[in-house]
């Protein structure tokens, strides 16, 4: 009996420093990231000082890989695709909070001010305002 609890015990405490070393810094919000809605997923990368982020792919995507970006309020930019389609920009600061960028909704065709915000090593809110108090927030999950 144990050997039973200790084999466990050991198993347990492995497995969390297994996880602690596998996971991103408390501070990094680059990766692949779940989006709540429409099965979205968006890489974040750094771009020069800022953050940025693309598209990776939706439902809307997996269903259609050809889809366009047809609510684009420029109609010059309506032809291009939605993988691969840039949606935040510009975010600068840190470690755990990025502010000034911009995010772009390709379900309404809008570009809106945005911050985003570390909760935790595997969780970011997205905050996008037309004006403040006219936001929308999201909380998105690490994928990697």
């Amino acid at each position: 009996m144990k050997a039973s609890l200790f084999a466990a015990a050991a198993l347990s405490v492995a497995a969390i420093a297994a996880s602690a070393v596998a996971a991103p810094p408390p501070g990094d919000p680059t990766g692949l990231w779940q989006t709540p809605t429409n099965g979205g997923q968006v890489r974040i990368s750094h771009c020069g000082q800022a953050l940025c982020g693309v598209l990776v792919t939706s439902d809307h995507i997996r269903a259609n890989p050809g889809m366009t970006d047809d609510h684009n309020r420029d109609r010059a930019q309506r032809g291009r695709t939605l993988r691969n389609l840039p949606m935040l920009n510009g975010f600068t600061g840190g470690p755990t909070e990025w502010r000034n960028g911009s995010v772009y909704n390709p379900d309404d065709g809008g570009t809106y001010h945005g911050t985003i915000t570390m909760v935790n090593p595997n969780t970011l809110r997205l905050r996008g305002c037309i004006v403040a108090p006219l936001c929308k927030t999201q909380t998105w999950t690490r994928i990697q």
